[in-house]
């Protein structure tokens, strides 16, 4: 981002790629939508996007000009590891050796995805202790020789060493000679990208390699879709936690979006209702994403998250995913009533009964049952039972997510938001009272628009002799230059979360030190 906003330019244009829908919402400088617009995704994203901006610009073009900030949440990153395709070949390099022999590099993963990915792997000597002391020499003679030899058509490499976190040393050694030897290879470090846990962040940190060619692709579609409708706006990329970074840093770390999606809606639902906490329900064309409201932001999930069967630790929203959505596709069989997980995505306008379609849906269910007036109620009539059947399944599968996300008693309320919302009931057990704001249906667009820019950092520390308060000062300056990095207002980031785990059982007093910075946009 090397230009300065210009003053004037104060509206924001938010953008959320579902994997029904695409919307859009232009937000005014008082975060108030006055346009918004929902398109079917289509098959290469980019054009859905474009669509989606050019509806939100019949409604307002004269406020073309004043778009200075764009933001986009994307499922690329996740559809591309759960379809195995636009990965780039990685070399897999762990620096740990002696140590870490037990368990090789990629274990567990599925073998397609694998093979998509991995263009070699290796153990070399090196690594730290918790306390940063070193595990082993770092080995060069090795690294050097793994490197010459990875196939021609490598494009990247992932470079993970024992301890990390603590110490940086030896992976800013491998990737410098990388840089000599390969000169042409994207460099990913996971001190950069995953937390304490070898293995999940070793994980972390070659997806996001694999992802690299692919949140380029993206980024230049954006751009060039922008520039063909003179919008010269700064651009941002939401990430896991809620937050923003800045379109280079998204290039350098895609795999941080990969949860972008219901985090936005997370925080829309806090922007559209005022509330900060709470449940919140985003309904969907295909499934129900149920999270929970803390503070303002999404709560994030304590264990580590399994993507496209590969186990990270990096942090995303905690949620309950449920395959109940506006396309969800109802059938009976052996008497019983079946809710999905099929759905007729993206295509319910010719597919479900109400639009003169052949197939059942939880949308046709909901006209049966009359929560929404909808399409040709004719088309329903002939499978009444079945579909009010199926909503009672609906009604069960919801309440039951919404009980499983809750970790203590009592009620709270719940925010109900997506396009898919008309099946969500009047009264649910265990919620207080339901919300349906006003632009429900894009709540996650309008979640991207008003997100902060972020920074998180995670540190080992051993203590040595110092105070628990110079300790978190200093993993707290990381944080804040990360945020500042990734495009937030030096002057006016916040710290918004500590994080401190002492560890147990080891000779010296050590914690785990975590902390969340955040802050408005910066003007450049």
């Amino acid at each position: 981002m090397g230009r300065t906003e210009r003053p004037w330019a104060r509206y924001r244009l938010g953008i959320d790629v579902g994997g029904t829908n695409t919307d859009a919402v232009l937000l005014d400088r008082g975060g108030r939508p006055v346009a918004k617009a929902k398109t079917p995704t289509t098959a290469d994203v980019t054009t859905g996007i474009v669509r989606a901006i050019d509806r939100v610009l019949l409604g307002a073009e004269e406020l073309r000009e004043r778009i200075g900030h764009v933001m986009l949440g994307t499922t690329h990153a996740m559809n591309a590891v759960l379809q195995r395709r636009g990965l780039r070949r990685v070399g897999v390099l762990r620096i740990g050796s002696p140590a870490t022999h037990a368990v090789r590099p990629l274990f567990g993963w599925p073998d397609d995805l694998r093979r998509a990915v991995s263009a070699g792997e290796a153990i070399v000597g090196g690594g730290h202790e918790y306390d940063g002391r070193e595990l082993a020499p770092f080995d060069r003679e090795a690294t050097a020789r793994f490197v010459a030899a990875l196939p021609d058509d490598v494009e990247a490499i992932a470079i993970t060493s024992v301890f990390a976190p603590v110490s940086s040393s030896h992976e800013l050694a491998a990737a410098e000679l990388v840089g000599k030897l390969r000169p042409e290879l994207h460099a990913s470090l996971s001190h950069e990208i995953g937390s304490v846990g070898l293995l999940e962040r070793e994980n972390a940190t070659v997806l996001n390699a694999a992802l690299a060619g692919l949140a380029q692709e993206v980024a230049e579609g954006i751009r060039e879709a922008l520039a063909a409708r003179n919008l010269d706006p700064v651009t941002f990329f939401a990430q896991n936690d809620g937050t923003l970074m800045g379109i280079d840093h998204a290039t350098r770390f895609p795999v941080l979006t990969i949860g972008s999606g219901p985090a936005n809606s997370i925080r829309g639902a806090a922007h559209l209702t005022g509330l900060t906490d709470g449940i919140v329900a985003d309904v969907g064309g295909t499934s129900t994403d149920i999270g929970v409201l803390v503070g303002g932001f999404p709560r994030e999930s304590a264990v580590g998250v399994e993507i496209g069967g590969v186990r990270t630790n990096f942090r995303m929203p905690d949620l309950v995913s449920i395959s109940l959505g506006g396309g969800t596709v109802v059938e009976e069989v052996g008497g019983d009533v079946r809710v999905g997980p099929e759905s007729v995505g993206y295509a319910i306008g010719g597919e479900a009964l109400v639009f003169g379609g052949s197939t059942p849906t939880l949308t046709d269910a909901a006209v049966a049952c009359g929560r929404v007036r909808l399409g040709e109620v004719e088309g329903v009539r002939r499978c009444e039972a079945l579909l009010a059947r199926a909503m009672e399944r609906s009604d069960a599968m919801l309440a039951d997510a919404i009980d499983r996300i809750k970790v203590a008693k009592g009620e709270l309320p719940l925010v109900v938001v997506g396009g898919g919302s008309i099946l969500v009931p009047e009264r649910v057990p265990g919620v207080s009272e339901i919300h349906r704001p006003e632009h429900f249906e894009v709540a996650n667009a309008i979640g991207a628009a008003i997100a902060a820019v972020g920074g998180q950092a995670e540190r080992v520390v051993a203590m040595g002799g110092r105070t628990r308060k110079a300790v978190i000062a200093d993993v707290a300056a990381e944080a804040r230059a990360r945020a500042i990095q990734a495009g937030a207002d030096p002057a006016r980031v916040e710290i918004v979360e500590v994080d401190e785990i002492p560890l147990a059982y080891l000779a010296e007093p050590a914690s785990r030190v975590r902390v969340k910075a955040a802050g408005p946009l910066g003007t450049s």
